[in-house]
């Protein structure tokens, strides 16, 4: 028996006037056949609005077919009998963990599900404590998941699920908001729990290294299946993808591009011995010395013939030494609930300087306070004691106008939900510019400008923002501040639910931006390639302090200590170690595809 079944699936969401009658349908989900086997591991990816969320939700009986059949575990989720079977089969696990999670203590929102199932409650203690193990927060257990990060808050959610034991567990982008080491615990947990009780897993995602061990990989577009294969078979079309608005794991990328330029690189390279083994066969030029070890970095750094210039933009200390700072973050201490059992010092003694016109990264693990320290520099959140000072004022004097700053200093929130709230998309952006006095016709000029910089198609503009999707939603937050103009853009995980294509059109209009109209920008993002590709200068947070302050390429050389509290590298700084390793002269320092390309086209001989 099948785990999941279609058969002709069609979904349509219908828009209704006030009066409840029906004026028009979109179709999401379009004559789908699919068959997927117990114990599968499937990732199904596509663009923003192709269709993948809505037929995750019909797994889990959320949705019910307008068309066809849906079936999970041999079960009709049409019928209504059927629903609580269903759910008990294929748990799932949403982008936004608020949508799930509805305890007021850790350990109890996780036993909610296996006390509702009627497990006794020996048996539902020891599920949590192991679920809540296997993603990393058992010290968290008693803690309220209100006063939790997003990253954490996803771990609990998915705990709750996997403390179920389900059948099927269905994750729609579920590590989105996690730190690249958080990342890592919940796929491992989730193929430990596949491999150990044969769970069906199907995966929905926007990165692509996540996908490499599926046994299978389905593609969508405009409510069909239009790729069906392995990993192997998908991949290995790169520019069909790209049509697609995806993307490859890096690795594949950089043999792509590598082949491009007429190496003999064979299609769907996934892995980095994979890489190594290619290179091998064609021609490449080891560095070994006498005693048959591997060059150094630092031989290889030379070897190579160029050693890796500081990124265009990237700011040094003279650059700076004559100016004031455009922020200023002075010796800042932050307590979360003072005085009772909760209190958490978020954070610790921090200062920063921010200039005019800098693009800058800020990432940390989850937890680490990197949040809660944007949220200080426009005044959403006072300090404990410290000061901030924006174009030399404290904003913490007694007459400052706090109203006048987060109109300069903007800010797009982690979940774009938490600022959408108007009728349509258009009214929404409006808003804004509105509260700054300007006139309708002002406003409505701003907000098309933003949405067409954020690249949101004009059919949006007269819909509800939450009948939008999740990526959708984000691009629609980025643009209602965009339409404020602010001297300083604050993102925090802005391409988090976006796809590949999406996320690369927002982020270089972002850069675009910063550059044209000197823009400062700070961004938040758990996506090291997204900070090694955009920003000037990284800062690095760790339990609540600064760890590390400085260009990109002098912060990645550290990796091996950031993925001690919970970082990463970008991927292509890992690859270019292991080629390093096997005697490969590339620059090590290398964090871009075209770095690496570069560096390692200097070894190759066409």
């Amino acid at each position: 028996m099948r785990m999941i079944k279609t058969d002709k699936l069609i979904f349509e969401y219908k828009k209704h006037d006030d009066e409840g009658n029906v004026i028009g349908a979109h179709r999401a989900i379009d004559e789908i056949n699919l068959d997927i086997e117990p114990g599968q591991f499937i990732a199904i990816l596509g663009h923003n609005g192709s269709g993948k969320s809505t037929l995750a939700k019909h797994m889990n009986a959320i949705l019910v077919p307008t068309g066809g059949t849906m079936w999970v575990d041999g079960r009709d989720t049409s019928s209504e009998e059927n629903i609580w079977d269903v759910r008990q089969s294929a748990g799932m696990v949403f982008q936004n963990p608020d949508n799930q999670i509805i305890g007021t203590v850790v350990e109890e929102d996780v036993g909610f599900g296996p006390e509702n199932l009627g497990v006794p409650t020996e048996e539902i203690w020891k599920r949590v404590e192991e679920s809540l193990s296997a993603v990393g927060m058992i010290e968290y257990r008693h803690h309220s998941p209100n006063k939790l990060s997003g990253g954490q808050k996803q771990r609990v959610a998915i705990a709750g699920v996997v403390a179920m034991r389900p059948k099927c567990i269905v994750l729609d982008e579920p590590t989105a908001m996690l730190d690249p080491n958080g990342r890592k615990e919940v796929l491992r947990t989730v193929e430990e729990l596949r491999k150990r009780e044969k769970v069906t897993v199907i995966l929905i995602t926007h990165y692509m290294e996540e996908v490499v061990g599926a046994d299978r990989v389905i593609v969508m577009d405009k409510g069909h299946v239009v790729m069906d294969g392995t990993t192997k078979e998908v991949f290995s079309q790169v520019e069909t993808l790209k049509k697609y608005r995806l993307d490859v794991p890096q690795v594949t990328l950089l043999a792509h591009e590598l082949k491009k330029k007429g190496y003999d690189i064979p299609d769907a390279v996934l892995t980095t011995e994979e890489l190594v083994e290619a290179l091998s066969k064609c021609g490449v030029t080891l560095n070994i010395e006498q005693d048959g070890n591997a060059a150094t970095d630092e031989n290889m750094a030379g070897n190579s013939g160029h050693a890796l210039e500081p990124q265009s933009g990237a700011s040094t200390d003279d650059e700076h030494s004559l100016k004031e700072p455009l922020l200023k973050v002075d010796h800042i201490n932050y307590i979360y609930s003072p005085g009772n059992a909760y209190e958490k010092h978020a954070l610790k003694d921090v200062s920063l300087d921010i200039y005019e016109g800098q693009f800058v990264g800020i990432i940390g693990h989850t937890g680490s306070g990197k949040s809660t320290l944007i949220q200080h520099l426009n005044g959403l959140i006072k300090a404990t004691d410290g000061a901030i000072y924006y174009e030399g004022e404290n904003i913490y004097g007694e007459k400052y106008n706090l109203r006048q700053l987060r109109n300069q200093v903007g800010l797009v929130f982690q979940y774009p939900e938490h600022q959408l709230f108007e009728i349509d998309v258009l009214t929404d952006v409006c808003f804004g510019p509105k509260n700054q006095g300007l006139s309708a016709e002002e406003c409505k000029e701003r907000a098309i400008e933003a949405l067409q910089l954020v690249g949101l198609p004009e059919k949006y503009y007269e819909r509800s923002p939450f009948d939008l999707s999740g990526g959708q939603k984000r691009r629609v937050a980025i643009a209602g501040v965009l339409a404020m103009k602010p001297k300083v853009l604050v993102l925090d995980e802005p391409t988090a639910g976006l796809d590949p294509k999406g996320r690369d059109e927002i982020l270089d209009q972002i850069a675009h931006l910063q550059k044209e109209g000197n823009l400062t920008v700070i961004l938040v993002s758990h996506s090291m390639e997204d900070i090694a590709k955009y920003v000037d200068r990284i800062v690095v947070m760790n339990k609540g302090s600064k760890m590390y302050d400085d260009v990109p390429k002098n912060v990645f050389v550290h990796y091996k200590e950031l993925e001690m509290v919970g970082l990463a590298a970008p991927q292509v700084t890992y690859m270019m170690h292991a080629l390093a390793e096997k005697g490969i002269p590339v620059n090590t320092q290398a964090t871009t595809i075209s770095e690496a390309v570069d560096t390692i086209a200097q070894t190759l001989k066409k």
